[in-house]
């Protein structure tokens, strides 16, 4: 374990900001984290624990200490004749985790194949693509308290699972540090396909009775061409949630844009895609310099190469008071903003 001073961010946030934390430390098995819990760094400053780096906009540099979660580990714990209970150390790549799955036939998370990140910080946001969400496969997590250095399990209800919410992002946040996740999977599962495109490329190609794979596969050829990759243009994906409205505020919204893109979610609640209102209002596409909104999906803010996150940050401004005054809906973002 070495803790390093003044050490530069760039290469570990997917937006490509050129910030530095005060300190860093790269973390890689559970005794190393308890190890350094003793530090007084540790106790003097405060935090941030990196994933992926997908999911935050810095803003400036990190006055604190810097803590990379590259705790790694697959493990199979428990089956029965129709799961497997497979235990993911927090610092596994997400995508690798899901091909992993796909390759072995376990079904479950395919839909949320491609999404940048790490596993740990899966159940922190509830991730979700195509009409699925980790909570549907998610068992238990182990987290440290940094309070107490204490290890504590998460069951599914304790993490009180929502639409990209869950107790990490909201009443618990900054208290735990995600070790590992232990998640269901399927032998024969049941696939999604109905949602978005899914279910067209499928039959366009042939497959009435997809396999995992193809599944995985055609979600991954959608992402291909509506998002950036964050290697070659950075970006933190989705920006913004999908906000959900009441049926009236649906209708009203529907008397001046009737094609509004919505999704039903109950009788009373429904979710309109910000992607589509973004490019109604006129920002795909758009470019300020060196950052912008993507050309091919209004959600997805983007870093061209030189951009710093304030500029970033602004600019999810304009989009949120835009949208405010053209829809009387107000954007949420998706990104952690430092």
């Amino acid at each position: 374990m070495n803790i390093i001073a003044n050490y530069p961010l760039l290469k570990l946030n997917t937006f490509g900001v050129d910030v530095k934390a005060k300190y860093f430390v790269s973390i890689n098995t559970v005794n190393e984290l308890i190890e350094l819990t003793k530090t007084k760094v540790f106790k003097d400053l405060q935090l941030l624990i990196l994933g992926g780096g997908s999911n935050i906009l810095f803003t400036k540099d990190f006055d604190g200490l810097v803590i990379l979660n590259n705790i790694k580990g697959k493990e199979i714990i428990d089956q029965t004749q129709e799961s497997i209970f497979l235990k993911i150390g927090a610092g596994e790549n997400w995508h690798e985790l899901v091909m992993y799955t796909v390759d072995n036939g376990w079904g479950g998370i395919e839909n949320l194949s491609l999404i940048p990140g790490n596993t740990g910080t899966a159940p922190m946001q509830n991730i979700g693509a195509y009409g699925v969400e980790i909570k549907e496969t998610f068992v238990e997590l182990e987290a440290l308290e940094i309070s107490s250095g204490k290890i504590v399990k998460f069951n599914n209800s304790d993490c009180e699972f929502g639409y990209r919410e869950s107790v990490f992002k909201n009443k618990m946040k900054n208290q735990y540090i995600i070790l590992n996740i232990t998640l269901e999977l399927k032998k024969n599962p049941v696939l999604n396909i109905n949602y978005g495109d899914v279910k067209a490329i499928l039959e366009s190609q042939n497959i009435n009775n997809p396999s995992i794979k193809e599944v995985s596969n055609t979600i991954i050829s959608i992402r291909q061409s509506k998002l950036p990759d964050p290697k070659i243009i950075g970006n933190s994906g989705s920006f913004f949630k999908n906000p959900i409205v009441s049926l009236n505020q649906l209708e009203f919204i529907k008397k001046k844009y009737p094609n509004v893109v919505n999704y039903k979610i109950n009788e009373n609640e429904f979710k309109i895609a910000a992607g589509w209102m973004i490019e109604r209002a006129g920002w795909k596409g758009k470019k300020f310099n060196n950052y912008g909104v993507h050309e091919k999906q209004a959600l997805v803010l983007v870093n061209y190469g030189l951009a710093n996150g304030m500029e970033i940050f602004n600019l999810s401004e304009e989009i949120i008071l835009d949208i405010k005054d053209k829809f009387g809906i107000k954007l949420e973002r998706e990104v952690n903003i430092i």
